[in-house]
């Protein structure tokens, strides 16, 4: 049975419990969940919690209503007082603060993922979406560049001249293109997207060793700069150290005894 976790600023992101899995709403449906301080202040919060709790071991983002995250609120700039000395806006936590969680984040965009709404898709590490979903950078039509990272994220995902395609012309990708080009991973039905995301996170809380997960996901983003035989050699490394520890051998004792693993959770760092 879920459980909501009543918090400051609770309003703005929603936090539910449904088992190993913490679902997380962006919840300003109003403004098609558009994004401002107090927001990111409450979600990247929330992930530090769920980074420390061993109980958690997956994570769902999804928005309220018709709209994932519609990007940067239009009527919340910062104020120039505001700024910190390199001219950006000063925060506690750095805007890719995602890219740091462990356990795997799973977007599940219900709507318009424009601007930085986008790239905090782009920060999880599975997207799911609905066909009618609506993508797209907006960067270049606000007189802005690629923010946040979207510059090494995207072609990444989609390829050089695609990624140039989305980011030179802001145009509008739905979600049946999103998948064609590897901008998203699965598409289903509107009514089905959040059970559908919440029910691929289960599966990796309950059948993959959450300290097994951690690494992959380390080993993914450090060797997109890496060449080939240090990404075996780091490889190997690791290796050695799985095999010395008790995932592999409740793993593979699970296996054989035809049950679901008994895995422990992620110690906090």
């Amino acid at each position: 049975m879920s459980q909501t976790s009543p918090l400051p600023n609770e309003d703005l992101v929603l936090s539910q419990r449904h088992g190993a899995v913490l679902l997380l709403t962006f919840n300003r449906p109003d403004k098609l969940n558009a994004w401002n301080n107090d927001l990111e202040n409450r979600y990247f919060a929330l992930l530090d919690e769920a980074e420390a709790d061993p109980d958690v071991r997956a994570i769902v983002v999804t928005g309220a209503g018709r709209g994932f995250c519609a990007g940067a609120d239009m009527t919340d700039l910062q104020r120039v007082d505001e700024l910190d000395d390199s001219g950006l806006p000063a925060r506690p936590r750095p805007r890719e603060f995602p890219l740091t969680i462990r356990k795997p984040m799973v977007a599940a965009v219900n709507g318009a993922a424009a601007g930085l709404g986008l790239v905090e898709a782009l920060f999880c590490d599975i997207r799911f979406s609905t066909s009618d979903a609506k993508f797209t950078t907006a960067f270049a039509r606000r007189g802005l560049i690629a923010e946040y990272g979207a510059a090494w994220i995207l072609p990444r995902l989609v390829g050089p001249s695609r990624a140039l395609d989305l980011l030179l012309s802001a145009r509008v990708v739905r979600g049946d293109e999103a998948l064609a080009i590897g901008l998203v991973d699965r598409v289903v039905p509107a009514q089905n997207l959040v059970d559908a995301a919440v029910a691929y996170a289960q599966e990796l809380a309950e059948l993959s060793s959450p300290w097994a997960m951690s690494v992959i996901k380390q080993q993914v983003h450090s060797s997109l700069d890496t060449d080939f035989a240090t990404a075996v050699a780091r490889a190997d490394d690791l290796m050695q150290e799985s095999l010395l520890g008790p995932d592999v051998v409740e793993g593979v004792t699970s296996y054989l005894e035809g049950r679901k693993p008994r895995l422990p959770g992620l110690a906090a760092r």
